[in-house]
C-alpha cells in the first residue's frame, strides 16, 4: 500500500545560530508553463477589452505564473462582466485592473521605486516611457537601458542596495512570502540597438523579493553574493551565451532561466529523497514561488489631462505612495520627490488654462529624469538654446517650478499630499533638493547630505527668484554680470540659481550653524550666520559686483562628474586623490575684483581657493568686515594649490620626491588611480607578487628544507601579504567616493572581523620584534618597529 505524502509539512532547522521552525513546506515544486499555456493566456488576454498588452508580454506573464490555467480564467470575460474576474482598484485619475496569482521568483525583476531611485547610486536608473495602443494607455511601460550590461548592473545594484538596508530572510524562511508583490509587465529596450525583451518587474515588495533570494543563497551569503546569485539566475552569467545581443534574445534569456530552475528542481528532488528534508530543501521550497498582484489593464478617468503614456505609471506610483508616504514611509528624500512630482501631475490633470499642458509635461519629464539632460536644448530651447548640461537643467527646473501662480498651486497640492497645514519656502526647497541633484548625486555623494540640508534651509529660493523670471542661456556666465548690474533681472536670477546651485552642490554653501562661527575658514568657518536663501539673495543684489562675480565663476567652474578639491576635506577622509574623473581636478577660486581675470592670488601669484567663509562674506561685505577676522592655518597649502615660497621652491609629493618648481608653471603629473595609491605607502606590484609566492609544499622527510630556508619563504609571504592588504585597503579608499550611499565600502561586520585578525597579527609581530630585540637587535630597529606599530594602530 502506498501512503500519499502530505501536501505540506514543517521541519526544525538551524538558520545561522538560531533554531527556527519552517512551516508549510510543499513536497514538490511547480512545473514550468508550456507553450499551450502561453497560447491560452494570450488568447484570454486578447479577448478582455479592459486589459491590453503586447502578445510577448502575455507570454512573459504566462511563463512566470505557476497557474496559467487559473490566470486564463481570470482574464476571460464573463456574461456579467466583460472585464472577467480581474481585481479592480480605483486610484487617482485612473482605474487599475490586475490578476492575482503565484509566480516564479526567477521570473521577477526588481523595478524602479522612489526609495531606490533617490539613493546615491553608481549605476543610473533607466529612462522610463509609457506605452500606448490606439491612443489608449497600456498597463506596461518601457525601461530604456544603455545596453545589457547596464541592465545587469542595475539589477545587481538594486538587490544589493535593498539587502544592505533591510532583509526579511528569517521571516520568509519560516513561512515564505505571504503578502502580494505589486508587479506589471515592462518592455526592456536598449540604446545600443539590442532586441527589446518583455519581463515582469516588481514595483512594491522589492525588499521581499530580494530577501527571498537571500533565503535561497543561504545565511552566510552577504548582500553582494545574493545580488550575484539573483543576477546570474535572471540574466545568465556575465559570460554566458544568453547575454549576447541579437534576434531571439528574450527566448535565450527565458531558456537560461528555465535551465537554472531545472538545476534547482533537481537539487530539491535530491534533498527530498531523504527521510528528513534538511535546510537546503526548506530554502528552496520557501523562496521558489511568491504571490503577486500583476497589473494588466488601465483606464483613465474622464476629464483627465495626463497624456496617455503617463497614466499607467502615475497610477502605479499613486498606489505606492498611498503605502509609503502615509504608512510605511520611505526616507525623506524619496518622499519629497514623490510629493513634488505627484503635485505637478495633479496640476497637469486640472488642465489650468494659465499653462500649456505640453510645457508642464516637459517640466515633469525633466524633473523625473525621463527627459535626459542632453535633450534640454531641443525641449526647452528658444534662440539661443541652453547648453545641454546638468547645471542648466537645474536652472530651467527652478525657473519653471517657481513661477508665482504655479508655485502656490504646487505648495497647495504638496500640502494636500503631505497632510500639512502650511508650507514655507524652506519647505518647498526641501522638495526641490532631491530632484535638482539627480544628474550628479552619485558623483557627489560625499556632500549630498549637506547639499540637501542647504535646500532644506531655503536653497536658491530667494525672494527675487520666486517672483517669476526667464533663464538667459549662455556659455559663459560672466557675460551676464554687466546686464545683471544694469537692471536685467532675468540675467541676475540666472546667475543666482546657477551659481547658487553649484555652490550648494559642492558644499561651498551650507546650512551654517552657530558652531561654524569663529572656526578657521579652511575648516568650514563662516563670518556670520544666515539662511542659505538669504546668502543667495545677498550675492545676487544688482549692486554687489563681488557677489555676482562669485556666482558667475562658480557656475563656470561647476562639473557634475566630480567634487572640487577645496569643497571636501578629501585628505582627512581617504588620504587619496579623486579617481572619479580622468580630467584634472577642478578648484573654485576666490574672487578679486581688481585682478585682470578676477581671481585672487597670493604674493607668489598662486590662485587662492574659495571657502564658504568667502561666499558668505561676499553676500554682505560690510557685515563680514565687522565680524571676527578669519583665522588662518599655518602649514601645508590648500588641496590642489601648489605652495611656492620662492621662485625655486619645490612642492613635496606624497612619496617624498619633489615636483618641478612652482615658478615653472608646470602642473603636477596625475597618475592613474592604481599608481596614485602606491604613492601612499604601498609597494608597486605587491598584489601580483603575492600571487607568485610559493609556500613549500610538504615533501618526504629526507627532502624537507632546513627550517631556516622555510622561514625565509614564509617571511616573504608575510611581508607581501601585509603589503597586499595595504594595497587592497588603498583601493577600497579610492572607491569609497564612488560607491552608492546605500552601503559602506566594507560592511561593519567584516570590519570587526578584519580588526580582530589584524590585532592578532600585530600582537604576534610585536612579540617577535621583542624577542628579536632581546636577542641583540640594534636599538634603531626597536624605534623603527614602534613607529610601524603606531602607524598600524592609527
Amino acid at each position: 500500500m502506498t501512503i500519499d505524502q502530505p501536501s505540506a509539512f514543517s521541519i526544525d532547522i538551524v538558520w545561522g545560530t538560531d533554531p527556527i521552525r519552517v512551516t508549510n513546506i510543499s513536497p514538490h515544486l511547480p512545473p514550468d508553463s508550456t507553450d499551450s499555456h502561453a497560447a491560452a493566456v494570450t488568447a484570454a488576454g486578447r479577448s478582455n477589452a479592459s486589459a491590453w498588452l503586447p502578445d510577448t508580454a502575455w507570454r512573459a506573464l504566462a511563463r512566470a505564473t505557476t497557474r496559467p490555467d487559473a490566470l486564463a480564467v481570470q482574464l476571460s470575460p464573463t456574461t456579467d462582466d466583460p472585464s472577467g474576474l480581474l481585481m479592480v482598484e480605483n486610484v487617482e485619475g485612473a482605474t487599475l485592473r490586475s490578476v492575482v496569482t503565484r509566480v516564479l521568483l526567477s521570473e521577477l525583476f526588481p523595478g524602479l521605486q522612489p526609495r531606490t531611485g533617490m539613493e546615491v547610486s553608481e549605476v543610473p536608473d533607466p529612462q522610463v516611457h509609457g506605452i500606448t495602443h490606439e491612443g489608449r494607455p497600456g498597463a506596461i511601460i518601457q525601461y530604456l537601458y544603455e545596453d545589457l550590461i547596464h541592465l545587469r548592473n542595475h539589477v545587481w545594484q538594486t538587490i544589493h542596495a535593498t539587502l544592505s538596508l533591510n532583509t526579511y530572510a528569517t521571516s520568509i524562511l519560516t513561512r515564505s512570502v505571504t503578502r502580494n508583490l505589486i508587479a506589471h509587465p515592462v518592455e526592456v529596450a536598449f540604446e545600443d540597438g539590442s532586441e527589446p525583451i518583455h519581463l515582469l518587474v516588481v514595483r512594491d515588495g522589492i525588499t521581499r523579493l530580494a530577501s527571498a533570494w537571500a533565503v535561497l543563497a543561504g545565511h552566510d551569503a552577504d548582500p553582494a553574493e545574493v545580488a550575484t546569485l539573483a543576477t546570474d539566475a535572471l540574466l545568465g552569467s556575465a559570460s554566458a551565451a544568453g547575454m549576447a545581443a541579437g534576434p531571439g534574445l528574450g527566448q535565450r534569456l527565458a531558456a537560461s532561466r528555465a535551465g537554472w530552475r531545472q538545476e534547482i528542481q533537481q537539487e530539491f528532488h535530491d534533498e527530498m529523497k531523504g527521510a528528513t528534508p534538511g535546510l537546503r530543501a526548506a530554502q528552496i521550497a520557501q523562496s521558489y514561488v511568491v504571490p503577486a498582484q500583476i497589473a494588466v489593464g488601465i483606464e483613465g478617468h474622464e476629464g483627465r489631462v495626463l497624456s496617455a503614456e503617463d497614466i499607467f505609471d502615475d497610477a502605479v506610483r499613486s498606489v505606492l505612495a498611498s503605502v509609503h508616504v502615509e504608512f510605511k514611509q520611505w526616507d525623506a528624500a524619496a518622499q519629497n520627490v514623490e510629493i513634488i512630482t505627484r503635485a505637478l501631475k495633479r496640476i497637469i490633470q486640472q488642465g489650468d488654462p494659465r499653462w500649456n499642458t505640453a510645457d508642464l509635461q516637459a517640466v515633469y519629464g525633466l524633473a523625473v529624469g525621463r527627459i535626459p539632460v542632453s535633450e534640454l536644448p531641443q525641449v526647452f530651447g528658444d534662440d539661443p538654446a541652453p547648453p545641454g548640461t546638468a547645471l542648466w537643467r537645474a536652472v530651467y527646473l527652478v525657473s519653471a517650478l517657481t513661477q508665482p501662480d504655479l508655485l502656490e498651486l504646487l505648495k497647495d497640492q504638496a500640502k494636500a499630499i503631505k497632510g500639512g497645514q502650511r508650507m514655507s519656502m524652506k519647505g518647498f526647497g526641501e522638495l526641490l533638493g532631491p530632484i535638482i541633484d539627480l544628474p550628479w548625486r552619485a558623483k557627489k555623494k560625499l556632500v549630498t547630505k549637506q547639499a540637501r540640508n542647504a535646500w532644506n534651509n531655503g536653497g536658491v529660493l530667494s525672494n527675487d527668484v520666486t517672483q517669476g523670471w526667464t533663464p538667459r542661456p549662455t556659455d559663459d556666465f560672466t557675460e551676464l554680470i554687466a546686464p545683471a548690474m544694469n537692471g536685467d533681472d532675468d540675467a541676475r536670477h540666472t546667475l543666482a540659481v546657477a551659481g547658487g546651485t553649484a555652490l550648494i552642490a559642492d558644499k561651498l554653501l551650507t546650512r551654517n550653524v552657530g558652531s561654524s562661527l569663529g572656526v578657521k575658514k579652511e575648516k568650514g568657518g563662516v563670518p556670520f550666520r544666515s539662511d542659505v536663501n538669504k546668502i543667495i539673495e545677498g550675492l545676487s543684489r544688482p549692486t554687489n559686483e563681488l557677489g555676482l562675480w562669485t556666482l558667475a565663476l562658480a557656475a563656470n567652474t561647476f562639473r557634475g562628474d566630480d567634487l572640487p578639491q577645496n569643497s571636501v576635506p578629501r585628505q582627512s577622509l581617504t588620504g587619496k586623490e579623486s579617481s572619479a574623473s580622468s580630467e584634472p581636478p577642478y578648484v573654485y577660486f576666490k574672487v578679486d575684483l581688481d585682478a585682470p581675470d578676477h581671481i585672487a592670488r597670493d604674493a607668489n601669484g598662486v590662485p587662492l581657493p574659495l571657502y564658504e567663509w568667502d561666499v558668505v562674506a561676499a553676500s554682505a561685505p560690510a557685515r563680514a568686515a565687522q565680524a571676527v577676522p578669519p583665522l588662518t592655518l599655518i602649514g601645508p597649502p590648500p588641496v590642489g594649490v601648489p605652495a611656492a615660497s620662492s621662485p625655486n621652491a619645490e612642492v613635496a609629493l606624497a612619496d617624498g620626491s619633489a615636483s618641478a618648481s612652482a615658478a615653472s608653471g608646470e602642473e603636477p603629473v596625475t597618475t592613474d588611480p592604481a599608481s596614485a595609491l602606491f604613492q601612499h605607502g604601498a609597494a608597486h606590484g605587491s598584489v601580483d607578487a603575492l600571487a607568485t609566492v610559493t609556500i613549500p609544499a610538504p615533501r618526504a622527510e629526507d627532502a624537507t628544507p632546513p627550517p631556516s630556508q622555510r622561514a625565509a619563504a614564509h617571511r616573504k609571504a608575510l611581508h607581501l601579504g601585509v603589503q597586499g592588504a595595504r594595497d587592497a585597503l588603498d583601493h577600497l579608499h579610492a572607491l569609497e567616493p564612488e560607491i552608492g550611499d546605500h552601503t559602506p565600502v566594507v560592511p561593519a561586520g567584516q570590519l570587526d572581523s578584519l580588526h580582530k585578525l589584524l590585532v592578532g597579527i600585530l600582537t604576534d609581530v610585536e612579540n617577535l620584534r621583542r624577542r628579536s630585540t632581546d636577542n641583540g637587535a640594534p636599538e634603531g630597529d626597536d624605534a623603527e618597529s614602534e613607529e610601524c606599530q603606531e602607524a598600524v594602530l592609527d
